[in-house]
């Protein structure tokens, strides 16, 4: 199925409504019964479902974190003053600014094929991917670098993918049960709560990534002005039996570090236009 979200290429997904444009086309056929699961990536998915669908599943996680993609250089590291770096996400372009001023970063839309070959025919020295899409559609080997999350912090819920379905049906629910990874869903969880306390979106710079490690959860999570001139940075680590517990902690250390003032910029800055 093709969503909005496919469609609407030419336009950054914050002023077009947002992620849920990837999944409104797949729950309405779930509501019609064209369809027993929808399947997300689950950075796609927004942090509030409403009541009549549920998350059934959460797969094993493939790399959840960013990679660059470049003809000409293998690290960003590599990349003179002016080079061109292409994003599609507000998340990774305050991450580049902060790390990286000298550099020119510019919205890339599209699929995975026109992102490539935008690269290809010189329009960008370098584009960043999720490494998880191009691993997951064999194309790994146009992968330079993967960048460590302490460089490119990864978007909530990247890597993973997640099985939806109507609340109603406790029967697909029960099928899809074996799917679940339970520590990527416990880690995916956490990193949902972050951004739901703090009204994660794609008009928001923000990312969240929980690692399970030695059976605690190392949660990581950051809200950036766009241009990466204030950033709010926290982390902390918690038990995994209540992951959102530990998400709405790190929220609140988010917000203790000016988040909330970040936020408040944004919201008098950001126009989506719904229904575009």
């Amino acid at each position: 199925m093709t969503t909005r979200g496919d469609q609407i290429l030419d336009r950054p997904l914050s002023k077009i409504g947002g992620k849920g444009l990837f999944i409104k086309e797949l729950e309405a056929a779930l509501l019609n019964g064209s369809a027993d699961i929808a399947v997300h990536s689950m950075k796609d998915v927004p942090m509030q479902l409403e009541a009549e669908f549920s998350l059934v599943a959460i797969g094993p996680r493939e790399v959840p974190l960013d990679a660059l993609v470049s003809t000409k250089y293998a690290s960003l590291d590599d990349m003179p003053p002016g080079a061109v770096v292409g994003t599609s996400s507000l998340r990774r372009e305050s991450q580049l600014h902060a790390r990286y001023p000298y550099l020119a970063v510019t919205p890339l839309r599209g699929n995975l094929d026109t992102r490539l070959r935008k690269l290809d025919e010189g329009q960008f020295d370098a584009i960043i991917l999720a490494a998880a899409g191009l691993t997951r559609l064999g194309l790994g080997a146009r992968i330079r670098a993967v960048l460590p999350a302490e460089d490119s912090l990864p978007a909530v819920g990247q890597g993973a993918l997640g099985i939806e379905a109507l609340s109603t049906r406790a029967d697909v629910a029960a099928w899809m049960a074996p799917l679940n990874d339970a520590v990527t869903a416990a880690c995916v969880r956490a990193e949902r709560a972050v951004s739901r306390a703090l009204a994660g979106s794609c008009e928001v710079p923000l990312g969240a990534y929980a690692e399970m490690q030695e059976g605690s959860i190392y949660l990581r999570g950051f809200v950036a002005a766009p241009d990466g001139s204030r950033i709010a940075h926290a982390e902390l680590r918690g038990a995994a039996s209540d992951p959102e517990a530990l998400g709405l902690k790190l929220a609140a250390d988010l917000r203790a570090q000016g988040a909330d003032e970040i936020l408040a910029e944004l919201a008098t800055l950001s126009t989506p236009i719904t229904g575009a």
